[in-house]
């Protein structure tokens, strides 16, 4: 069965799941196994690097609570809060905060632990890695059941922050009774799981929250292993080591998904494939980043490598994303990439050369799109060496402005605000960007604080066709994310690509 990228984004997570095979009994799963394709190298949601990589973030969510709950349609619904807004001015924001909850320790969650989170976020001295968000709130108070906040800086999309990346709430007794070094051993949330085994590297094990305040969930066990590799992923549900996994190769999901005992889901997720160019070395040259963008053929790495499961994209934001401009397209023009070569000197006889940097298994055909773009660029003159290495070094690189002068990356943005996709992406102060050209960051300052939503909209639109029409970033395609499972399990799919195991029941 194969469907068409618009038929794709066009159905619900429900209509995509496909079912194939007798099913197995709910009963035979006990423990649910869950093949995973990135470690954990933190249990602090809010801090270091790896509290920015959206493909953990379901593990973080399913131990701790964010303020605000996402729901699978990526709609904010109350969660912890059950309530929030601005006074009348914008001078000030508060919250209500949910009463009754209990930390995995058995003791009571409070508005202060809410308080301490918010004023924990704002200091520069805890290293978290959007300080420069939560910082636009100052002067955290507790009023009865209620947290107030002064506005330091307006920043009109704070609370979508809320249920978007380090957006956490963690226990302040406990936390400041162990350190965070005992934190890291024993952590505790609100979560609807437990943490009850973690070996690094390795898995982590997960018993239910029997008191959690939004259902208990249905598996008590949950085993999550890390499994890096794509092939290693297959083998784990194939062989049925594993109930779940995700992100393995699109053909290898249409076999699975076919197989006796086995069934999948496929539908679009937030996240986008890009490439990002430094403004390092040969990158400082408009003539060379803009062949390396009109030499690459998006549409066709799509429907070679990936099935046909994608969307090609011109701008950072996706047809979902508030500031879509379907306006704004940057052709596929081999030729025209050979004529920007050849006014800076460079043919496919004396070809400009770069390091490009990539993962390999931690998205489907991640490794393989590259070396299809590095073929399409040498037939224009770019000569790019493939440098391979983990996510989590990839991050290290960016927070450092260390990367090459081309690095691939898939950027997730389940908020669908230009902000935090264009915005953190683009914006040379950013430790999310590495692009630091002063024409671009004068275009997007004004943004940040933009009060006016059709104006502050409008406003992303025009930066992002800047950055087109200057070839400052590389966006490649929108993704649609594969989910194998055994037919004893029921998987609700999240579109931020969170995988979620306490949405996830016996069928």
């Amino acid at each position: 069965m194969k469907l068409s990228r618009r038929s794709i984004l066009k159905m619900s997570a429900a209509s995509v799941a496909l079912t194939f095979a007798k099913p197995v009994l709910a009963q035979a799963i006990d423990e649910l196994v869950i093949a995973y394709n990135v470690n954990l190298p933190s249990w602090d949601p809010t801090v270091g690097p790896s509290a920015v990589n959206p493909t953990i973030q379901g593990l973080y969510q399913s131990v701790f609570d964010q303020f605000i709950l996402q729901q699978p349609d990526l709609s904010p619904a109350p969660g912890l809060l059950t309530d929030w807004g601005w006074n009348e001015d914008n001078t000030q924001v508060w919250m209500e905060v949910r009463e009754g909850v209990k930390w995995h320790d058995g003791s009571d969650f409070t508005a202060e632990d809410v308080r301490w989170s918010l004023a924990r976020a704002a200091d520069e001295a805890t290293g978290n890695p959007i300080q420069f968000v939560w910082g636009t709130l100052a002067n955290h108070r507790v009023e009865g059941n209620r947290v107030i906040a002064d506005v330091a800086q307006f920043d009109p999309t704070i609370f979508k922050w809320m249920y978007f990346l380090t957006g956490y709430v963690l226990p302040k007794d406990y936390y400041e009774r162990v350190g965070a070094d005992g934190f890291e051993a024993a952590p505790i949330g609100t979560g609807p799981y437990m943490v009850e085994q973690y070996e690094r590297n390795a898995f982590v094990r997960l018993k239910a929250n029997p008191d959690y305040w939004n259902g208990v969930p249905e598996f008590e066990t949950v085993t999550i292993r890390f499994v890096t590799d794509a092939a290693s992923r297959v083998a784990e549900v194939e062989s049925g080591n594993s109930h779940v996994t995700l992100e393995v190769p699109y053909e290898e999901y249409d076999r699975l998904s076919a197989r006796a005992g086995l069934t999948g889901t496929h539908a679009p997720i937030s996240d986008i494939a890009m490439i990002f160019f430094n403004d390092i070395d040969v990158m400082l040259d408009e003539n060379v980043r803009k062949a390396a963008v009109h030499a690459v053929d998006k549409q066709l790495i799509i429907d070679r490598l990936l099935s046909g499961y994608g969307v090609a994209l011109h701008t950072l934001e996706t047809p979902e994303y508030l500031a879509f401009d379907p306006t704004i397209e940057v052709a596929y023009d081999p030729d025209l990439a050979r004529e920007l070569l050849a006014a800076s000197g460079y043919s496919p006889e004396n070809p400009v050369r770069f390091t490009i940097q990539t993962t390999r298994g931690y998205k489907p055909k991640d490794y393989e799109m590259i070396q299809a773009i590095v073929g399409m660029w040498r037939r224009v003159g770019i000569e790019a060496e493939i440098e391979v290495y983990e996510i989590a070094r990839h991050f290290e690189l960016r927070a450092a402005d260390e990367l090459a002068p081309a690095a691939f990356y898939n950027w997730g943005n389940s908020v669908g605000d230009p902000t935090t996709s264009t915005g953190f992406a683009m914006f040379g102060p950013s430790p999310h960007s590495v692009w630091d050209s002063e024409d671009l960051i004068e275009k997007i300052v004004p943004l940040w604080g933009e009060a006016d939503e059709e104006v502050r909209i409008q406003g992303w639109k025009d930066v992002s066709r800047y950055i087109a029409e200057n070839a400052y970033v590389l966006p490649l395609l929108q993704y649609v994310q594969p989910i194998v499972h055994a037919e004893g399990v029921r998987v609700t799919p999240h579109a931020s690509g969170s995988l979620l195991p306490h949405l996830m029941t016996r069928a």
